[in-house]
């Protein structure tokens, strides 16, 4: 019977690195694709997405256009393609600010300690207490809705998300025979950081700001819905879904396809997050 078990488990563990690897397929074919209709959207899109034609407003997909068009009948698919491009380009821009920041917090808690790291979760834990909308909410009622709003807002609330893991990855690295050799030959903390913890845990914060992309999509789709997003005329994916609540009955395609949009840009963001981490990390490739 031992050998049947083995076979079992063997073609289990086969099965479970493809599924893997399609989600790191799936995952990575579509953000290729929702970037390539970001960028293009800079350069074409078959309307301009501002041009208003009251005369064929809220005509269905194919009648007018491949998605149709909204209520002051701009054309839909225009509409959405740059605000893919104004959600993507805002979700990385409040990520890579939060990974920069929040890495140079993990780091330098884990290389210190003491007062340092406990002030360090101690904030964190206040951050994590509001809700992004809310931490919105109160940046809006000081500086107004926009995008370095809602910038700022993200990227503020992702701070302590990438300061907990690395903080986490980085005392793991710091009990490594690496670091303690290095510690022995006189290299400062700074150095020690720098040189040997942050490269061995790049492989956790590429994942973890992957992942938070995804997060970064659907929360800037949520301030702009609320009206905390970019500014109009400035197409956005959630203000065209709040724009949509009027003519659900009339023109119900005008909120399904920009919530289709948001859903599948965060499906795609977890499924290249959760494939990046099976690859990069050797415990995961492992099982």
């Amino acid at each position: 019977m031992a050998p049947l078990v083995s076979n079992e488990t063997g073609i289990a563990r086969r099965r479970m690195r493809g599924i893997k690897r399609l989600n790191l397929a799936v995952g990575a074919a579509i953000v290729a694709c929702l970037v390539a209709i970001a960028l293009l959207s800079l350069v074409w899109t078959p309307l301009p997405p501002a041009k208003m034609q009251i005369i064929h407003k809220l005509q269905p997909p194919f009648s007018f256009g491949l998605f149709g068009t909204d209520q002051f009948g701009r054309d839909v698919l225009s509409v959405l393609m740059v605000g893919c491009w104004n959600s993507l380009s805002i979700a990385i821009v409040a990520v890579a600010i939060g990974a920069t920041l929040g890495a140079i917090a993990g780091l330098s808690a884990a290389a210190f300690r003491g007062i340092f790291e406990t002030l360090l979760m101690r904030v964190c834990d206040v951050i994590f207490a509001l809700p992004p909308i809310l931490s919105a909410m109160m940046l809006g009622a000081f500086l107004g809705g926009g995008r370095m709003t809602a910038i700022a807002a993200i990227a503020t609330f992702l701070i302590p998300v990438f300061a907990r893991v690395t903080l986490a990855s980085a005392l793991q690295a710091w009990s490594r025979d690496y670091v303690l050799a290095a510690r022995a030959l006189g290299n400062t903390r700074l150095a020690i950081s720098l040189r040997h913890v942050l490269p061995n845990i790049m492989s956790q914060l590429i994942v973890q700001a992957t992942i938070q992309l995804g997060l970064a999509v659907l929360t800037e789709a949520g301030l702009s819905f609320l009206g905390l997003g970019l500014a109009p005329p400035a197409p956005s994916w959630g203000r065209m879904l709040a724009d949509a609540q009027t003519f659900l009955g009339l023109a119900p395609w005008l909120a399904i396809l920009p919530g289709l949009a948001i859903a599948l840009a965060v499906l795609s963001f977890n499924l290249l997050g959760d494939g990046l981490r099976d690859l990069l990390d050797p415990r995961e490739a492992s099982r």
